[in-house]
């Protein structure tokens, strides 16, 4: 049973008065710190006439029987449950990690044969998923697998590095087919990515700086730096009206961060050449200088010459390009059918 279900809060099929009495089935999230529950469900907990719980091991009961509430544990049946409530009472179950299916089955089929007077059913959240909850699912799932599989065990920094480039380029080109599924999942390879990294980041020795272990809020809290700090104009006094001011922003403070000496500091040469000729290309024209483009034999300067072409003109060259290889792919395709 999902946590953020709602039922109502009687049952429709039979007669409802006070004496048949009340079942509530409280849902919490595993995501959230236990002993974090909304007010609706502690004055519940501490109305209630019996708790009860399967599962000896919930991580809610220490903090409930720290709060002063008696919780049983014990797994009745759906005709059990109902038998309790007699006379009025309510009782309280905390849902176990599976959702008790048997239980709340056993109750829909009591309420669907209609010949018994059924108790108040309510499901109540205790507690609901943020935004992002998910990703705490993520990390704890890399971990185990970091332990426990033996191929996933022995992967380095660098082993991982063609995966990291791999999964970036299927991004991209789940971005420009347009396919809403595929994005979603080259979204999660790469993001996979990240949290691998990190995992094994939080093994090094810290024998040196260069080994200083960090772990995933290491990365994400200085991502969340460095975007609170580079968007005065968000989370500061600063204004701006247009993406030109945002990008003014943008560039002014990093270079305030990096201090660099040349433009081309921080460009990668390991990524593709057409690429690689556009971001210097761009730094080259943020920057104001005057470079002459060198000269000399081979496709290479033609090649070259075209990437600082369209890189003035607005084009993303490597995007292009990939355009216009599809449509050599899509005609070689069609000579094949045509040979077939």
């Amino acid at each position: 049973m999902n946590a953020t279900e709602t039922t109502p809060p009687a049952d429709a099929s039979g007669p409802s008065d006070e004496s048949v009495g009340r079942v509530i089935l409280l849902t919490t999230s595993h995501r959230v710190a236990p002993g974090l529950l909304s007010w609706p469900a502690w004055q519940a907990l501490h109305g209630a006439d019996e708790v009860l719980c399967a599962d000896a091991t919930h991580p809610q009961l220490p903090y409930l029987r720290e709060a002063g509430v008696r919780v049983e544990q014990a797994a009745p049946t759906a005709q059990e449950l109902v038998d309790a409530c007699a006379g009025g009472r309510t009782v309280l179950v905390i849902a176990t990690a599976d959702g008790d299916r048997p239980l709340t089955e056993g109750l829909a089929r009591l309420a669907g044969s209609g010949r018994i007077a059924m108790p108040d059913l309510e499901l109540l959240p205790a507690s609901y998923d943020l935004p992002g909850a998910r990703l705490l699912d993520l990390v704890q799932v890399m971990d185990r697998i970091r332990v426990e599989c033996p191929w996933s065990s022995q992967q380095t920094h660098k082993g991982l590095a063609k995966y990291a480039i791999e999964e970036a380029y299927e991004l991209v080109e789940a971005i420009e087919e347009g396919e809403r599924d595929e994005l979603r999942e080259e979204l999660g390879d790469v993001l996979l990515q990240v949290v691998f990294h990190a995992r094994i980041a939080e093994e090094a020795t810290g024998d040196s700086d260069d080994e200083e272990p960090f772990s995933i809020d290491d990365v994400a809290g200085g991502i969340v730096d460095k975007l609170i700090h580079r968007h005065p104009h968000v989370f500061g006094d600063d204004s701006a009206e247009t993406p030109e001011d945002v990008k003014a922003h943008w560039l002014r403070t990093k270079a305030e961060e990096k201090q660099r000496t040349s433009v081309t500091e921080g460009v990668p040469l390991g990524q593709p050449g057409l690429a690689l000729a556009a971001k210097l290309a761009s730094r080259v024209r943020t920057a104001g200088l005057e470079v002459p483009v060198p000269t000399g034999e081979g496709v290479g300067y033609e090649l070259l010459a075209l990437a600082l072409r369209a890189e003035a003109e607005g084009v993303d060259p490597e995007a292009a390009l990939r355009v216009a290889a599809r449509a050599y792919r899509d005609a070689v395709r069609a000579v094949e059918g045509a040979g077939a």
